[in-house]
């Protein structure tokens, strides 16, 4: 089993690596919160898209089909019922109205939510974090070293660094 850069797990590695894995796992976070915030922005330019098309279909129903739905209602509905002409042409415009108010409520609720989406401040925010952590990190103090080292300690942490 290694360490992601290659190092034997549980060996004592050397600052030089400790800094170049830093460095990585750093230059990682800084293309992920990248990914993530254009991955947000992606989202939230699909729903005012999607709002936006909603907006237009519901323009669309209302100004294209009321002639011909108009027609083909109100008559269907004189040969159902056999009341005034003019009834059922009302009627037909009400239900063509209907469809338009239902698809104009989609599109709000779409353009809502694109409007109450914070993503790309969420990872602004991410980002300031982990910049504010990585100013106030202070590398970890040291032990003191004993002046007075025999030959045998010398000998040990020749062996283990080798």
């Amino acid at each position: 089993m290694s360490a992601p850069d290659g190092s034997p797990v549980g060996a004592e590695r050397t600052i030089g690596q400790l800094f170049a894995s830093a460095t990585a796992d750093m230059s990682a976070l800084v293309h992920d919160e990248i990914a993530l915030a254009k991955a947000q922005l992606k989202q939230d330019v699909k729903r005012g898209a999607t709002s936006g098309g909603a907006f237009s279909m519901a323009g669309a129903v209302l100004l294209f089909s009321l002639p011909m739905l108009n027609f083909a209602l109100a008559y269907g509905i004189r040969t159902w019922s056999d009341w005034n002409l003019a009834i059922c042409f009302l009627l037909s415009f009400a239900a063509n109205v209907l469809v338009a108010v239902v698809l104009a409520l989609i599109g709000v609720v779409f353009a809502k939510k694109a409007k109450k989406s914070k993503g790309p401040q969420k990872v602004a925010a991410s980002m300031r974090e982990s910049a504010v952590v990585l100013q106030k990190a202070k590398p970890h103090p040291r032990p003191e070293l004993v002046q007075d080292r025999g030959p045998e300690a010398i000998e040990a942490v020749a062996r283990s660094s080798s």
